[in-house]
Order: C-alpha cells, then sequence, then structure tokens
C-alpha cells in the first residue's frame, strides 16, 4: 500500500480506463490506481492505451504485452486490489509431463496472467468484469470455465461473490449485462463478518453485491443451486460441470447460486442522453441507401445457407424495429457500433433516422463527453463497445470504501478493548 490511507490499485486489461474512472468517481482519496495495463496485440496504433494516458496523469501506464511483465513487478507494486475486464476464453487445464498444472492451448492465457498478478501481488480485493456467457461456457460442458476460475481462487485463499447486472435495471441508459465478480481474502474482517451469515442471506441481502443492487426475496423460478468444486482442478476442466445462476458465492470450494431478481429503478431512457440536434454532424444522418440497408437488415428474413459439410438449410431471423425507441434505454452496444450493422443503434429525431455520434456512447457507458477524443470514430465506437458502464463501478467503489471503513472501525475498537 503506498499510502496508508489509500488503496493502491492495478488496473489490468484497462482499455479506456473504465474501473478507474469508476473508483476515482466513487473516492479518489481512497482508491490510489498506481499502475495500468493495455495492450492491444497486432495493433500498430494504441488507441486505448493513448486514450488512457491522455485521461489519467497518475501511476505507471503499462503499454507491454500483461505476458511480459515480471513476476517482480506485481511483487514490488503489492497491491491493495486488482481490477480488469478480461476476455471471455478457454480456460481448460492440463497436467504436464512433469505434473504441473497449465492452460491447455493458448486462448485462455489472459485469465492466468491474472492469476500470476494475485500471486505475486497478493491483494486483499479482486474486481473484474466479464460477459455473462462466461457462466454457461463451454457449451459442451456448462459452467466449466467459471468453475476453473473459482477454483483458482479458492487455491489463493479468496471468497468470491459474482453477480450478472443489467446496467439499465438499477436505472442506467444502457441495456447492458455483465457479470462482475468481487473477491476478498479469506482472513479479512469483511470474511469474518460475512461468516456469520448463511450464502442465502449474503446473496439476498448482506453481500457485496447485495445492498447496492438490491433483489426481490424470492428467486426467480425458485432456482437455487448448491454444490461443492472438486479439489483438482484439472479434474474440474475434464468433467465437471455446473448450472451456475446469474448471482452466487463460492467459500472453502462450496458453492451456492441463484437467479435473482432485481429491485427495479427508474432507468434512463435514450432520449435523456442525447446531444442537441444541432450539435450532431451531418454525417451521423443515413443516407436514403444506408437507410435502405438498415431496413433489410433490422427486418425479418428466412435465408437458405449451406454449411461446411454441403448440408443446406434455413437461417430465420426476427424483425426488430426500424429506430430504436427514445423512451427506453438503449440496447447493449458491440464493438461494431456505428457501422452498417444489425446491431447499431438507430435514433430518429425530428424526422431524421442517425446513427448515435460517439459522444453519445460515451454517455451511454457514463463516461464524460470526449473521453475517447483524439481516435477516429471507428475507433471510439470500437472502444465503448468494449466498456463498461462506469457507474456501476463507482457503486462498487462505494461499497468497498464502507467495507474498509467497517474494517478500520473494527481494528480500533480492538485496539481500545486491548488497551483497557
Amino acid at each position: 500500500m503506498s499510502d496508508s490511507n489509500k488503496l493502491s490499485v492495478i488496473e489490468l486489461f484497462a482499455g479506456v480506463g473504465g474501473f478507474r474512472r469508476g473508483l476515482e468517481q466513487a473516492n479518489a482519496d481512497l482508491f490510489e490506481v498506481v499502475w495500468g495495463n493495455q495492450w492491444e496485440p497486432s495493433r500498430k496504433a494504441q488507441d486505448a492505451f493513448e486514450c488512457y494516458t491522455r485521461n489519467f496523469g497518475t501511476g505507471i501506464h503499462s503499454n507491454d504485452d500483461i505476458a511480459s511483465v515480471p513476476d517482480g513487478t506485481f511483487q514490488e507494486l503489492a497491491p491493495d486490489m486488482v481490477v480488469g475486464g478480461f476476455p471471455c476464453q478457454d480456460y481448460s487445464v492440463a497436467r504436464s509431463l512433469s505434473g504441473g498444472k497449465g492452460i491447455q492451448g493458448k486462448k485462455g492465457v489472459l485469465f492466468w496472467e491474472i492469476k500470476r498478478a494475485l500471486e505475486n501481488g497478493n491483494p486483499k480485493y479482486v474486481l473484474l468484469e466479464n460477459v455473462d456467457r462466461l457462466l454457461k461456457s463451454p457449451s459442451k460442458q456448462r459452467g466449466r470455465d467459471f468453475a476453473v476460475m473459482l477454483a483458482t481462487f479458492r487455491d489463493l485463499n479468496y471468497t468470491v461473490e459474482w453477480r450478472v447486472i443489467n446496467a439499465a435495471e438499477y436505472g442506467f441508459a444502457q441495456r447492458r449485462r455483465r457479470v462482475f465478480i468481487f473477491a476478498y481474502k479469506n482472513d479479512l474482517s469483511f470474511d469474518k463478518i460475512q461468516r456469520e451469515l448463511d450464502e442465502s442471506c449474503i446473496l439476498f441481502k448482506e453481500g457485496f453485491f447485495a445492498k447496492p443492487f438490491p433483489v426481490e426475496k424470492e428467486p426467480y423460478k425458485n432456482r437455487i443451486e448448491e454444490g461443492e468444486l472438486p479439489k483438482d482442478i484439472v479434474e474440474i476442466s475434464d468433467s465437471f460441470s455446473f448450472n451456475f445462476h446469474t448471482s452466487g458465492v463460492m467459500r472453502d470450494g462450496r458453492l451456492y447460486t441463484a437467479h435473482l431478481v432485481p429491485k427495479f429503478k427508474k432507468t434512463t431512457t435514450l432520449s435523456e442522453i442525447l446531444l442537441d440536434e444541432e450539435l450532431i454532424d451531418e454525417k451521423f444522418y443515413l443516407t436514403p441507401e444506408a437507410e435502405a440497408k438498415f431496413k433489410y437488415l433490422r427486418g425479418p428474413k428466412k435465408i437458405e445457407r449451406t454449411s461446411v459439410d454441403g448440408h443446406k438449410y434455413q437461417f430465420s431471423e426476427g424483425g426488430m424495429s426500424p429506430f430504436d425507441e427514445l423512451d427506453k434505454p438503449g440496447r447493449t452496444m458491440l464493438t461494431s457500433e456505428g457501422s452498417i450493422n444489425r446491431s447499431t443503434h438507430i435514433v430518429e429525431v425530428n424526422g431524421r433516422k442517425r446513427l448515435l455520434s460517439p459522444i453519445e456512447c460515451e454517455r451511454l457507458n457514463g463516461f464524460p463527453d470526449n473521453w475517447t477524443a483524439g481516435m477516429t470514430d471507428r475507433m471510439r465506437y470500437f472502444c465503448m463497445g468494449n466498456a463498461l458502464v462506469v457507474s456501476l463501478i463507482e457503486i462498487m467503489g462505494k461499497r468497498i470504501e464502507e467495507i474498509e471503513k467497517t474494517a478500520i472501525e473494527q481494528s480500533s475498537g480492538i485496539q481500545m478493548n486491548f488497551s483497557i
């Protein structure tokens, strides 16, 4: 810890800095991001890294392949907290000829870099974000990948809570579903408090996510599962599967998971994040040709296709509105936003259809206007499609601040009692 009054943080796979922005909005005096790593492989232009560097003036900014960062860097940083969003990949594990455990192939390397940062940095808190399909992957062995991750945390002496959160359900302008993973060391004051509670109480009322993101008293259609992780992580990789729901807790290898129903908050609508129309550049309005293409892409269709083995089949796709409704939150923004693509947002204002501008996409994720200025429009859309909703991290940061305050109060109480 760089300062006894601060939590030192390292940000992995930082992108344009959504985690850091959210934590600093929560409490810039508490969270000190001392090191952030962002590197885009196979790209000469490192737009996200340059954006990160431009927007944050303090801390070390690393533009190196995370696999090339020495163990000693994490040991020297000795962070209190590690944060990051990382791709959903293949987390299969194999035992080498020498008996060691490692990844099978190269697809899952990024999570193992997180593991390496935790082994060497030994943080007390970890906060990660991923796509919600992580809980179900791979399709042929559902839940295996997430179980491998949980077993990794277990073996490093962490307890884990997770929750799939749709930002729009808690008042924000985008229907973006992502799984958030909070892990904490088993010897913390917070852990001692949580161990006084059963798993149901943690998920529904007193856990890390339950307080700032409240839920109804009963789960969705009584979906609750309990289980136990095998001790051998290779066994998990080879044969374990589990039905992980949208929320859960893992401690000491025990699993408890439920499909929770959020207590909805009034959402922010698309109309509330739009710029004044006179500020919109003409290039964002659709030409008649672009309108015709979007009409086809967003309309219902049946197309005959041929599989790789020569089998012919009908590809069917349902229709969607020719433009996005302004009285609802935006849909999930993808990296293809702004291109002629079915998933691209189209709004109709004053009788004219147009794309969202890059600034409006920044607002969908809760970033300040022009956060990504300086790169091409295409890259601004791409970066926002990869980003998270900053306001959710701000809320989680305030929850961590609350946990820290409780730990300090408990520590002071113990010292007082001892002195008496």
